[in-house]
C-alpha cells in the first residue's frame, strides 16, 4: 500500500482509514527541522533551570513541584535497568509507565493503528518538544506492524487520552503488550523480533505521547466512516420498502425539497429518486394492486398458475357506495385490493428524507469537527521556539487543547441519531409484516394457508431488541464530567466513552438494516409476483376469469352488467400493462440478497440467513450493487 504523508498538517480521514488497515506512514522531512527545534529549545531552558510545566515540574497537582538536580533518595523509583537515570527522564518514563493502566478488552487493531497515525501527525507540528528520533522510532513501530494492546476502558477524554495513550507509548519502551503477526507478546520481545530497540525518553516527551485526543478521534473518524456507508444502505433499504409497499414518490419531488433544504433532507430525497428510477410498482393506480389471499388448491385453473405461493383478490366497490366518490372511481377502477385509498403514505415512508437526512446533517457536522482535529496540536504545554518573548512562560505554554470536549459532543450528537435511524428502519420492517398495515401482502410474508408457519414474525423481535438497546445506550457521555487529579483536572470530556459507544452502536445499526433489507427481499418478491400474477391471469384468460377473483357481494339488479364491464376495464388495464418490477437499483441491491438468500416459500430455519443478511451490510456487497446501478444509470 501507498504510504501515507505526514506533516502535522494535510491528514484527512480517508488517510488515517487507509493507515488503520495497514498502510506505512512516512515522515515528512521538511517538516522535520521545526520538531527539532523545539526538542532544542527545551534542552536549552532546561539547562538553563527554566521552570516548565511537564518538563522541571511534576504534572497534574504536582505541578507547583520542581524537580531537584538529584534524586532525594538513591534508587527511589529508578529504572533498574539505567540507576544513572536523570530526574528528567524518570519523569518522563514513570508518566507512562503509570498511566497504562486501561482496562477491559482491547481495541482491534484498525483502531491502534489509526491513534498511532493521529499521534504521529500531531506531533509533527513541532510544537511539542519530541525529538526527531523518536517520532521515527513511533512511525517504525507502526510500520513494522507492531500493534500495541490498548484495553477500551481508561480515558476521561481529558487530559485527552493520557491511559490509552501510555499504553501506546509503553511498548515503544519497551515495556506493555502488543500485538505482532496476530500474536500477543511483551512489548520488548515485539520490538525485539521487528528489529526495533526500546527508547529511553527525553524532556516532555512522556508527556507529548500520552497527552492528546488520539483514541477518541481514532475511534470517531472509523465509526464515521462505518456510519457514512450506513446512511447510504439504510436509504436502500428504505428505497426496498417503499417498492414492496407500492408506495408514492411524491414526497421525494426535488421541488417539495426546495422549500425546506436542509442539505441531508435533500441528498436523501435525490437519493431515493435514484435509486427508484425506473421503478413501474411505485406510484401503480390503486386497483391495480391485488390483495394477498391464501392460496387453495381451487385458486388457479393452470397447473403453471398453481404452483404460485399465494391467491390474490379484489372488493368490487357497488355503484351504491359510490355517492359523493364519483369523481375519484372516474380517475380509478371501483376495486380495492391491496393499497389502500389515501394520497400519503405513512410517516416511516413519506418522512424517510427528514429522518434520513438529519442523520446525514449529523454525520456532517461530527465530520468538520474531526477534520479540524486531525491536524490540530493537542497536547500540553505548547512550545513556541521562535516565539520573541521576554520570559519562557511566554514561550511554553500551558493551555487546554488536550480537552475532548469538541469531538465528545460531536460524538453525542451522532449518537442520540444512530437509534433515530435503527427505530425508523424497525418501523418499515413492521409495516412490511403486519397484515393490517402492509397494503395486503400476507401477515408476516409468508403463505401459511395450513396456519403452521410464523413466517418473518420474530425477525422484527431482533430489530426492535437492538433498537430498544440502542436507545438506552445513547444518553450523552459528556453531560457527566467526573473530576481527576485531584481536581487539578476538575472539568472532563468523556470523549473517549462516547467515540467508542459510536464505534460498537454503528455495528449494531447495520445489524437492524440487515433484518429490514432481509425482510424487504421477501416483501418485494410477494408484491412484484402478485401483481404480474394478476396481469398474467389478465393477458391470458377472460373477463369471467378475473372476476372469479373480485369479491362482490350480492349484486343488486343492473349491476351485473356494470360489474362485468368495469372488470373487463380492469382486465384490459392489467394486460395492457408491461411487467411490473421495482427500480433499477433496488433491483441490484435485491439481486445481491437473493444471490446469498433464497426466497422463503414455507418456513425453514432462519438463524444462518440472518447472519448471512447482517454480513451483507457489513461488507457492503447490498450497497455495492445499488451503486454501481446508479453509476451506470448516470453512465447511461
Amino acid at each position: 500500500m501507498k504510504p501515507v504523508h505526514l506533516d502535522g498538517r494535510s491528514l484527512t480521514r480517508a488517510q488515517v482509514l487507509a493507515v488503520a488497515y495497514g498502510a506505512p506512514v512516512e515522515l515528512d522531512e521538511g517538516q522535520l527541522p521545526a520538531v527539532t527545534r523545539a526538542a532544542d529549545f527545551l534542552a536549552e531552558q532546561v539547562s538553563r533551570e527554566e521552570p516548565i510545566y511537564g518538563v522541571s515540574t511534576g504534572f497534574g497537582s504536582n505541578a507547583d513541584r520542581l524537580l531537584g538536580s538529584y534524586r532525594l533518595r538513591n534508587g527511589a523509583g529508578s529504572d533498574a535497568n539505567n540507576p544513572h537515570e536523570s530526574l528528567h527522564a524518570e519523569l518522563q518514563r514513570n508518566l507512562i509507565v503509570t498511566h497504562a493502566v486501561c482496562v477491559g478488552e482491547p481495541f482491534a487493531p484498525e483502531v491502534v493503528r489509526a491513534m498511532l497515525c493521529i499521534r504521529i501527525n500531531t506531533l509533527m507540528r513541532g510544537h511539542s518538544g519530541i525529538r526527531v528520533e523518536t517520532l521515527r522510532a513511533l512511525a517504525a513501530m507502526l510500520n513494522a506492524g507492531i500493534v500495541p494492546v490498548v484495553p477500551q476502558l481508561g480515558s476521561v477524554g481529558a487530559s485527552g487520552d493520557l491511559a490509552p495513550l501510555s499504553h501506546l507509548a509503553i511498548v515503544l519502551l519497551g515495556g506493555g503488550e502488543a500485538f505482532l503477526g496476530g500474536e500477543r507478546l511483551p512489548g520488548s520481545e515485539a520490538l525485539k523480533r521487528a528489529g526495533l530497540q526500546p527508547v529511553t525518553l527525553s524532556y516532555k516527551e512522556g508527556l507529548a505521547l500520552n497527552n492528546g485526543t488520539a483514541q477518541m478521534l481514532a475511534t470517531g473518524v472509523l465509526a464515521l466512516a462505518k456510519l457514512e456507508d450506513l446512511v447510504d444502505t439504510a436509504d436502500v433499504a428504505a428505497a426496498m420498502t417503499i417498492d414492496a409497499f407500492a408506495g408514492r414518490l411524491g414526497a421525494f419531488k426535488p421541488e417539495v425539497h426546495e422549500l425546506r433544504p436542509h442539505p441531508g433532507q435533500v441528498a436523501v430525497a435525490a437519493h431515493l429518486r435514484q435509486l427508484l428510477d425506473g421503478s413501474t410498482l411505485a406510484d401503480i393506480p390503486y386497483h391495480l394492486v391485488p390483495r394477498f389471499r391464501p392460496w387453495l388448491p381451487e385458486s388457479w385453473a393452470t397447473e403453471e398458475a398453481r404452483e404460485l405461493r399465494f391467491d390474490i383478490g379484489w372488493d368490487w366497490v357497488p355503484l351504491s357506495q359510490r355517492h359523493g366518490r364519483e369523481k375519484f372511481y372516474t380517475r380509478f377502477r371501483p376495486f380495492r385490493g391491496g393499497k389502500k385509498h389515501q394520497p400519503q403514505d405513512s410517516y416511516s415512508l413519506r418522512c424517510i428524507p427528514q429522518v434520513h437526512g438529519a442523520v446525514r446533517d449529523a454525520l456532517a457536522q461530527a465530520g468538520r469537527v474531526l477534520d479540524v482535529e486531525l491536524n490540530s496540536l493537542t497536547d500540553n504545554p505548547i512550545v513556541f521556539p521562535d516565539a520573541d518573548a521576554a520570559h519562557v512562560e511566554d514561550q511554553v505554554v500551558s493551555a487546554g487543547h488536550f480537552h475532548g470536549m469538541p469531538l465528545a459532543l460531536a460524538m453525542s450528537y451522532v449518537k442520540a441519531a444512530i437509534p433515530v435511524l435503527a427505530s425508523i428502519s424497525e418501523r418499515r420492517l413492521n409495516k412490511l409484516v403486519d397484515p393490517a398495515t402492509n397494503d395486503g401482502l400476507p401477515g408476516f410474508l409468508i403463505g401459511n394457508e395450513d396456519a403452521t408457519e410464523s413466517g418473518f414474525m420474530i425477525v422484527q423481535y431482533t430489530a426492535a431488541a437492538i433498537v430498544n438497546d440502542l436507545a438506552s445506550r445513547a444518553m450523552p457521555a459528556s453531560v457527566y464530567s467526573i473530576p481527576t487529579s485531584a481536581n487539578a483536572e476538575d472539568h472532563v470530556s468523556m470523549g473517549a466513552n462516547e467515540a467508542r459507544h459510536v464505534l460498537a452502536m454503528a455495528d449494531d445499526l447495520g445489524k437492524v438494516l440487515g433484518l429490514e433489507l432481509y425482510t424487504a427481499a421477501q416483501a418485494l418478491d410477494l408484491r412484484r409476483d402478485m401483481i404480474n400474477a394478476a396481469r398474467a391471469l389478465a393477458r391470458q384468460g377472460s373477463a369471467d376469469e378475473l372476476a372469479a377473483k373480485v369479491a362482490c357481494g350480492l349484486l343488486a339488479t343492473g349491476d351485473r352488467d356494470t360489474f362485468m364491464t368495469e372488470v373487463e376495464g380492469l382486465r384490459a388495464e392489467l394486460a395492457d400493462a408491461g411487467e411490473f418490477g421495482p427500480g433499477r437499483a433496488v433491483r441490484a441491491a435485491h439481486e445481491a440478497i437473493r444471490d446469498a438468500i433464497p426466497f422463503m416459500g414455507f418456513d425453514r430455519a432462519m438463524d444462518a440467513e440472518v447472519q448471512v443478511a447482517v454480513r451483507l451490510v457489513k461488507e457492503g456487497r447490498v450497497l455495492a450493487a445499488a451503486r454501481q446501478a446508479v453509476l451506470g444509470d448516470v453512465a447511461a
